[in-house]
């Protein structure tokens, strides 16, 4: 009896080839990534021998899409998402902007239509969901302030795309396509009114009905004690959500899952709902990879070199060097600005979708959406080399250029104290990195005990915040040594690193020592392995937040069981 298996021979093709050229890529020394993006190519109908389903594989991949930003909303709540507005906000518009013209500016040169040059500069102006963050979490930087800053940017990306994508039928007659209906100011205006609304719509009904409904969900599955349930749960939320955005609110599922995370992120059980889901975003997005390479013509390497290579050219540079010299006007670091701008310089999902609904339109030739596909593949395989070169890059150029040192060390207005700061922060206060949820709570205890104390902070608007309420802060990475002394380290009694970022601790404490060698230190640590090197290395005490927890809970359970005093 002839059964149609084409899901699970999908499926098992692109797994088999991806674990194969993945596990090849890795020996190599390439990202696993690159492997899974050449098996697409090989069971793709581009090449000779077997193929496989390409209609079904990219909807898995959305699936894994829905799962990867469902977890990341999970880790990044609205609150992180409006402290990075001042920057992600005109970060983005002006990047999609510039990165647009130079896209227009080039297909006008090859003699492209008006319409196909404007598809084509805006598929490149829109990074990865999938690249970004699977970057960010390898780095264990989706925490960090430029793991914030790169993710909210993504957001406003996203917003920004689905408007076009929205707006583009209605004005493919005007761009020399398929007239997509009658078009005037009026139609334009209330085309981008009607998506503001149902945005604004969605976002509102997750915060006020999502915010109860989903937490309470979730404490009445885990009170089952049933593991499978809580797990399907998790995927149910996700996938439902983030269908139920793109059918009622033609928001995209990438947005609708990110926020109804960011939502969940209220929950007891975010964490646990994350981990439970995390095998799954793993494997759902190694299915992306392959469904991309799935849809890349490789004879266009052969047949038109020049136009790939400028392709290649604007998404990897022209993204990198918009949003880097952005950052850099808007008095971010060097630092910020290069890791920042490297995430950004490749393009993914989105603009799959661009290219091929301007295809559909009349509007992108076949050679065009065959060189987005190009780009595609080659921006993402560069990307992990990209992003490994920041930093070698940094050193460099801060070694040969008086001009980059002068970058990375800005004279940004919350960098220093005001000359005006009461000399009690200046001597024998506390030095407190990181102002997150640890850190608010450390502040909120020395308030209450009238304990002077600084903030370092890298967020330059929960400085300013800071400060407005009358509390001492300094702006920037306390990596850097300019920092802690700016916070006045060398008189300080204390310095408490409440932040995530355990890979600049050593340099922290390194300077701390330095400035103040009876200084004492206590630092945060998220997993055994990084509280036990801290000990070893004699660094300062170590609050192991798992550890903490069950000495809590202990001595709880020691006071209830204690003999009664006599």
């Amino acid at each position: 009896m002839d059964h149609n298996i084409s899901l699970i021979t999908t499926i098992a093709s692109g797994f088999g080839s991806a674990l194969i050229l993945g596990f090849v890529a890795e020996k190599l020394r390439l990202p696993a990534l690159v492997g899974y993006l050449v098996a697409g190519i090989l069971i793709g109908p581009m090449t000779p021998g077997f193929v496989a389903d390409a209609g079904i594989a990219s909807q898995l991949s959305e699936i894994g899409i829905m799962l990867l930003m469902f977890g990341v909303g999970l880790h990044f709540s609205m609150d992180d998402l409006l402290a990075v507005k001042r920057i992600a906000i005109p970060g983005a518009l002006v990047q999609m902007g510039s990165v647009t013209a130079l896209g227009i500016a080039v297909a006008m040169f090859w003699q492209w239509s008006l319409g196909a040059a404007v598809v084509f500069g805006l598929s490149m102006a829109c990074a990865s969901t999938v690249v970004l963050l699977k970057s960010l979490e390898a780095r264990g930087q989706l925490d960090t302030m430029n793991g914030r800053i790169a993710v909210g940017w993504l957001v406003v990306q996203d917003l920004v795309t689905v408007m076009v994508l929205i707006l583009l039928p209605t004005l493919a007659g005007v761009l020399g396509g398929v007239p997509g209906g009658t078009v005037t100011a009026l139609t334009v205006w209330g085309t981008l009114g009607f998506t503001f609304l149902q945005v604004t719509a969605f976002i509102a009904l997750m915060l006020v009905l999502g915010r109860r409904l989903l937490p309470w969900m979730l404490w009445h599955v885990a009170s089952t004690g049933s593991r499978e349930l809580f797990t399907l749960s998790v995927v149910a939320a996700a996938i439902v959500i983030a269908y139920g955005a793109s059918a009622v609110f033609s928001v995209s599922i990438a947005l609708g899952a990110f926020i109804a995370g960011s939502v969940m992120r209220e929950s007891e059980f975010s964490h646990r709902a994350a981990e439970e889901s995390l095998p799954l975003r793993d494997a759902f997005s190694v299915l992306f990879f392959v469904s991309v390479g799935m849809t890349v013509d490789p004879m266009i390497l052969v047949s038109h070199p020049l136009m790939v290579v400028g392709v290649v050219a604007i998404i990897v540079f022209g993204n990198f060097l918009s949003s880097a010299l952005l950052l850099l006007l808007f008095r971010y670091p060097l630092s910020t600005a290069l890791e920042v701008a490297a995430s950004l310089g490749q393009i993914g999902e989105f603009s799959i979708v661009l290219a091929g609904l301007g295809g559909a339109l009349g509007l992108l030739p076949k050679a065009g959406m065959s060189l987005i596909l190009a780009g595609v593949l080659i921006s993402i395989s560069m990307n992990s080399l990209l992003l490994a070169g920041v930093e070698p890059l940094r050193r460099w150029v801060i070694q040969r250029s008086r001009m980059a040192r002068m970058f990375e060390q800005r004279q940004d207005p919350f960098a220093e104290l005001p000359m005006s700061t009461d000399r009690k922060y200046l001597e024998g206060q506390v030095v407190l990195v990181g102002y997150g949820r640890v850190g608010q709570r450390i502040a909120r205890e020395l308030d209450a005990r009238g304990i002077p104390y600084v903030v370092a902070e890298q967020n330059r608007e929960v400085v300013e915040e800071l400060r407005k309420n009358g509390v001492a802060a300094v702006s920037g990475h306390a990596g850097d040594p300019a920092v802690l002394i700016q916070a006045h380290i060398a008189h300080a009694a204390m310095l408490v690193i409440a932040t995530p970022d355990t890979l600049h601790v050593r340099q922290m404490t390194e300077t701390a020592r330095t400035l103040n060698p009876d200084i004492e230190i206590v630092v945060r640590t998220h997993t055994e392995e990084e509280s036990v090197m801290i000990r070893n290395e004699g660094l300062g005490m170590v609050f192991f937040s798992e550890e903490e927890l069950a000495r809590g809970m202990a001595s709880h359970v020691l006071a209830r069981f204690a003999p009664p005093a006599r």
